[in-house]
């Protein structure tokens, strides 16, 4: 699925084509915050992390099986950019689970409620053909309802889980964020989705990372708008909160983030935005260092080497593990601890908020922490750590092709 390399002489024409892009403030949808491995009652809510877990392996295998499938790598020469903006506000979903914004496809317009996810670089929504109840609920595409619709050789399927699936055909078609096109951007309008995404806030899926991730045959959506001339770098920033979330493209929101980014190289070979050199302090205490960090929106908590999360709660009194099949660990809920990660600058730290997913049982007195093994299934190797939404909300996050770079910055 990753990229074929594309003609500069057709990149250049398209420049010379393409009409000015408008900046635009985008759209919010004002739901509010509940951590989804979280109940209402403030316990941890095991079984839901249990299905986490799962979803979070599969992806993880699904782009590994891509990564091995896309042999090419491309790089955007900065020549072929052009001025613009977009910015799109984002919500959390009513579970907390996702990250939600609204994107439109086809001409005319076709709106969809989208989770925007750093970890993978595929994009799919229902398909009109679709007929299962999962489906009924959700925004459907109709390809006969656009003019600019073409379907495309191939089929494009994902195993979530046991019975979790999701598949349909590929087609290329416009695809629009806050007044920001793509044009012949391939996605796949999936006409069969099982009954495990019924309760999703979302009706789709909008990839942001490498091509060499993707199933499609095709550019993700930000990298053909990079190819394509319609952003200004190619570069992309995240805030994520309970209220007032943003993705910002082409380029990062001044407003959002106080001082300068600090900049990491990533590893380019893997797909991921896989930043080298990490290491993780718990208090003073550095418990684990020289390890990558994959930094992923459409994950919730963090994942690391079964020894390495060992390590680190050992550095925690009073900690303990709570669950052997699912490595999570539980820690004295009044006395959180100070958890921080570093990549050779600054000690970016999680809150006490964003480390706790909740008391074992009421009253317990001990807390879930949420930084959790990772099982072998997960296939990210033995020096690579999962970095999700639990720490993303902490910092700006920022993600740059330019600089085959993520970067990091204090929040407003």
């Amino acid at each position: 699925m990753f990229c074929k390399a594309t003609l500069v002489s057709v990149a250049l024409a398209l420049l010379a084509t393409a009409g000015p892009v408008v900046r635009t403030p985008g759209i919010r949808i004002a739901l509010g915050e509940r951590s989804m491995l979280t109940r209402a009652d403030g316990t941890f809510d095991h079984e839901k992390a249990i299905l986490n877990n799962i979803k979070t392996q599969n992806k993880y295998q699904r782009n590994l099986r891509s990564l091995l499938a896309n042999k090419e790598f491309r790089t955007i020469p900065p020549s072929l950019r052009k001025r613009a903006f977009g910015i799109e506000l984002l919500d959390p979903a009513k579970d907390g689970s996702k990250w939600l914004g609204s994107i439109t496809i086809g001409t005319p317009d076709q709106p969809f409620n989208i989770d925007f996810d750093t970890g993978s670089s595929d994009l799919w929504v229902p398909s009109s053909s679709c007929t299962s109840s999962t489906c009924s609920s959700k925004n459907k595409y109709d390809a006969s309802a656009s003019s600019t619709s073409s379907e495309q050789s191939g089929t494009f399927t994902i195993v979530y889980g046991e019975n979790s699936t999701v598949s349909g055909p590929i087609y290329t078609d416009t695809v629009t964020i806050a007044e920001l096109s793509a044009t012949d951007q391939y996605f796949s309008p999936v006409t069969t989705l099982s009954s495990s995404f019924a309760s999703d806030s979302i009706d789709g899926i909008l990839g942001l990372a490498y091509p060499d991730l993707s199933s499609l045959g095709g550019n993700p959506f930000f990298n053909t708008l990079i190819e394509q001339g319609t952003v200004d770098a190619g570069e992309f920033g995240f805030v994520l909160a309970s209220v007032d979330s943003e993705l910002f493209l082409g380029g990062t929101d001044t407003s959002r983030y106080i001082g300068s980014i600090e900049y990491h190289d990533i590893d380019t070979s893997t797909g991921f935005w896989q930043a080298t050199g990490a290491a993780c302090s718990v208090g003073s205490t550095t418990t684990n260092s020289g390890f990558d960090t994959i930094i992923d929106s459409g994950t919730t908590i963090m994942y690391g080497p079964p020894n390495a999360v060992q390590s680190f709660y050992a550095a925690i009194p009073g900690s303990a593990e709570y669950d052997s099949d699912q490595r999570f660990y539980s820690y004295p809920c009044d006395s959180p601890p100070t958890v921080g990660f570093n990549w050779g600058g600054k000690t970016w730290e999680i809150t006490e908020d964003n480390f706790n997913l909740g008391e074992t049982e009421s009253g317990s007195g001990q807390c879930i922490g949420t930084l959790a093994a990772a099982s072998k299934s997960l296939g990210l190797g033995d020096n690579t750590w999962l970095l999700g939404d639990a720490f993303m909300k902490n910092v700006y996050t920022t993600f740059s092709f330019d600089r085959n770079a993520v970067g990091f910055a204090t929040l407003a």
